[in-house]
């Protein structure tokens, strides 16, 4: 009777042990899974993944971003209000400078006087990781397009990247600081 008492004993310690360990991993699994609801359709489940483990990706996009909101202009004050406006959420005052300094000169007046567009694509995003801030050089090119020409410029951009909290305005989380335009010089003019 002791023999059965003991087996029956270490049997249901076992299998609690057992039912605990899996519960456990079960829970585990679950919380990497995120469910969204898309529009009123169906629900779908999205894995979820440590943040740093995208961050460089999230950095390379925000400086894409920044530099696309900044540099995208078109021949309507309030659409370069808006692209401006978005840029300046994603970086300090050094964009802001920037900023300023070409509506001063007029630049923004003459773009909308002349109906010119800019337009930027980004050849590569180079982050350097190993210290903080992160170290950011970016290279392009732009394109002025007036009624009478096509100028190409060649575009490389400094900067240093810092982590922020995350808002709608800024999803990534990150800071455009010290940013400055290191080469700006047209590469050609095509007559239109």
């Amino acid at each position: 009777m002791r023999l059965v008492l003991l087996v029956t004993l270490v049997s249901a310690f076992g299998f609690c042990a057992f039912v605990s360990y899996q519960s456990y991993q079960f829970a585990e699994l679950q919380r990497g899974k995120i469910y969204v609801l898309d529009g009123d359709q169906s629900l779908l489940m999205a894995l979820s993944r440590d943040v740093n483990q995208n961050r460089m990706a999230e950095a390379k996009s925000h400086v894409k971003r920044f530099h696309e909101y900044f540099f995208t202009v078109s021949p309507e004050k309030g659409a370069i209000e808006h692209n401006i406006g978005q840029a300046l959420a994603l970086a300090d005052n050094s964009a802001s400078d920037q900023y300023l300094r070409l509506k001063e000169e007029g630049f923004y007046d003459r773009v909308i006087a002349a109906g010119i567009t800019c337009e930027i694509r980004l050849d590569s995003i180079v982050i350097d990781d190993r210290q903080y801030p992160y170290q950011v050089h970016t290279y392009g090119k732009t394109s002025i397009v007036r009624a009478s020409s096509i100028t190409f410029r060649n575009l490389e951009t400094e900067c240093e990247l810092v982590n922020c909290s995350r808002s709608e305005m800024n999803p990534h989380g990150f800071l455009v600081e010290k940013w400055r335009i290191t080469d700006n010089t047209d590469i050609k003019v095509i007559e239109r």
